[in-house]
């Protein structure tokens, strides 16, 4: 009977799924998470036009790319990217403003940094490196199409040269140019919309190739399960802190035993 419930549970997941990635544009980070994972033309056509560079290379590009901090909060970008220059890409879709304050801005860009300067190594071999927030509105309400933040020295007015740039665009912004087009194409649900050729190629494969879409799919349960995993390391953290053994938490919570110890080892290890 229990089988039967699983597939019957299964079957009905599958079917949501569906629906959702019917539904989905590159607007959704799942999707477009999933669609730039394994193609880099499509973010370089993206990054491209945003920073209206038609001669920048992505050499290499991770999506749901996880910082861990051994001392505070991991971070998980969207898409995590490098150019033939070394230069240091983040591109993070944000539906709701909250999602977009600055403090968070300048946490990604601080967590990226721990990544890319080795350990020993000189700070002036530190990269050039852009967080980029695709927010759904205009989050700073100005009717401009980007925004672009860099430090400036206030005495002088002069460039603070830290090459770290952080860039808001107004998903909102609608227009023929080349940037009122990509977000157009962000916002499309039918892969045929799409003005891009590049975009549009890759999103109808994961929309409308059987192949593709099942892709999606197995994508959309291992995200599920990352998420869930992320959720409980997250609970057994706070639980511990409050005080409680491993051995309280494997009693009274429905946690593997083997994720609790895990989890409390390496607490230990970085108190």
């Amino acid at each position: 009977m229990s089988n039967i419930i699983n597939r019957n549970q299964e079957k009905q997941e599958h079917e949501k799924d569906l629906k959702r990635i019917a539904n989905f544009c590159l607007m959704d980070d799942e999707f477009m998470s999933k669609v730039f994972s394994e193609n880099p033309e499509a973010i370089e056509f993206v990054l491209q036009t945003l920073l209206d560079s038609p001669t920048l290379e992505i050499t290499f590009v991770h999506t749901q790319e996880s910082i861990k901090n051994l001392f505070g909060k991991d971070v998980v970008l969207d898409v995590y990217c490098k150019d033939s220059r070394d230069k240091v890409f983040n591109v993070e879709i944000q539906r709701k403003d909250q999602g977009a304050a600055p403090q968070r801005a300048r946490y990604h860009a601080s967590m990226i940094d721990t990544k890319i300067l080795e350990p020993g190594e000189n700070y002036n071999n530190l990269k050039e490196s852009y967080i980029i927030f695709i927010t759904e509105n205009d989050y700073f309400k100005q009717g401009k199409p980007m925004y672009h933040i860099d430090r400036i020295v206030g005495e002088t007015g002069l460039p603070f040269k830290d090459f770290q740039h952080i860039i808001y665009v107004n998903g909102q912004y609608k227009s023929e140019d080349p940037l009122g087009q990509l977000i157009h194409d962000f916002w499309c649900t039918s892969a045929k919309e799409i003005k891009s050729k590049v975009l549009r190629d890759y999103v109808g494969y994961y929309k409308d190739n059987k192949e593709g879409t099942a892709a999606m799919c197995r994508s959309l349960e291992e995200m599920r399960k990352e998420t869930a995993l992320r959720r409980d390391i997250e609970m057994i953290q706070k639980i511990l802190a409050k005080g409680k053994t491993p051995e309280e938490i494997i009693a009274f919570c429905e946690y593997p035993e083997e994720l609790v110890y895990e989890v409390a080892g390496s607490v230990l290890s970085n108190a």
